[in-house]
């Protein structure tokens, strides 16, 4: 790490268990954001750490994602993930209209008509669990198929091409600096399988997310082609990646700490409240995400940002602010339920939450109910957790019951 007035190497490679990466939390204790350099793209950035500094960094117009685009921008990946055409490097009022219309298919109550069909293939993971038989690896049974089938029986994307989109994904999530023309090349891929796609719902619309987007309409506009295809692949994305890692983390907490399991079984009613507190406390990925730039110079907590510097914010961090959250490093079951930002905030807040919600709590609350004395198979430290990807989780979790 550095001074307060020097750039700090930030490999943001730290992925022991869920434990907080110190080098953030070292960056939290300074009084004024940070300038950190990044594995990859040409420039330094600021670092925002607290909630009310990242609330304002994220919902300020003078703080552009859109600005990154063709810019070599300071970012965790050897490729950047994003496309250049996605609704999370645009600004408003563009992001306004395109998320407006992509999130008519993610209502509450669309979500809720959606709840059976999870519950079912959650079921239907833990089955083939049951029937295999203790010990059995949670994450290949459950973590990884539920969300992942989810989302793409939601798109409506036929069975016998989900391995081939699921490989795709990880190659585009894998950190590597040799894994840059693969990822590159996946990208390609998907975007163009899901314009193709596209379409083909926009001639024969059938009852998934896609024709749902397609044919969700704000007076005279509607999403063109290429922004459904973009969209389609962002929540492909999404599909193998907040979902995945955050069934594996939320089980890990709940089996290696047994009051944690103990308030679930006699209380199920708070299902929702301990999902959102053990979200807030989750480190569920490395570094940080995709930046912005300033348009202008802002003060910003005792710091100049001049205009064309690159801003990253932590919601790991501000997650854990001790002037929001008491105690913040601690899982409190019994917190006063405060908004956090595991999905972000303001106008690149997931669209897809109620999806992304309704998926952990059938998850785990199907889990809990069917196996109320699961536990680990091994113990806890001879679990191997991910060290390829942006994502933080166990790649196996071994139960019995």
């Amino acid at each position: 790490m550095a001074a307060d007035n020097e750039t700090s190497i930030c490999p943001f490679d730290f992925s022991e268990a869920l434990d907080f990466d110190p080098a953030l939390a070292d960056l939290m204790q300074r009084c004024s954001p940070a300038r950190i350099r990044l594995p990859y793209g040409a420039a330094d950035a600021w670092l925002i750490t607290g909630f009310d500094a990242v609330k304002q960094v994220t919902t300020d117009p003078r703080f552009s994602r859109a600005g990154i685009i063709g810019h070599d921008y300071p970012r965790m990946t050897p490729e950047p993930i994003v496309s250049p055409e996605s609704v999370n490097v645009m600004d408003p009022p563009h992001s306004s209209r395109v998320r407006h219309l992509a999130s008519q298919a993610f209502t509450q109550q669309q979500v809720d008509g959606m709840r059976h069909r999870i519950v079912w293939l959650a079921d239907r993971c833990l089955d083939e669990m049951e029937k295999e038989g203790a010990p059995a690896d949670l994450v290949r049974h459950l973590s990884n198929p539920l969300p992942q089938h989810t989302v793409l029986d939601l798109l409506g994307i036929e069975r016998e091409e989900w391995p081939r989109i699921q490989e795709s994904v990880h190659r585009l999530l894998v950190v590597g600096a040799g894994s840059k023309e693969a990822a590159a090349t996946a990208k390609t891929e998907l975007t163009d399988y899901f314009a193709e796609l596209v379409a083909q719902r926009r001639t024969s619309p059938g009852p998934d997310l896609i024709s749902a987007m397609a044919a969700a309409r704000e007076g005279e506009e509607q999403l063109d082609d290429r922004e459904l295809a973009v969209m389609t692949l962002t929540l492909a994305l999404s599909g193998q990646d907040t979902a995945t890692c955050q069934i594996s983390n939320i089980v890990y907490l709940l089996l290696t700490r047994p009051e944690l399991m103990r308030h679930l079984t006699r209380r199920p009613e708070t299902l929702t409240d301990v999902v959102h507190e053990l979200l807030r406390c989750i480190p569920f990925r490395k570094g940080v995400g995709i930046p912005r730039v300033a348009l202008e110079d802002v003060e910003l907590d005792g710091a100049r940002i001049r205009a064309g510097d690159f801003v990253h914010v932590s919601y790991l961090t501000a997650n854990r602010d001790p002037q929001r959250y008491p105690d913040a490093h601690e899982i409190d079951l019994d917190r006063p339920t405060v908004p956090h930002m595991t999905f972000g905030w303001g106008g690149h807040r997931c669209i897809a939450m109620p999806l992304a919600m309704a998926e952990l709590e059938v998850a785990v609350g199907r889990l809990v109910e069917r196996f109320p004395a699961l536990r680990l198979a091994v113990p806890a430290e001879e679990l191997r957790w991910d060290t390829e990807t942006i994502r933080r989780f166990p790649l196996e979790l071994p139960v019995t019951w």
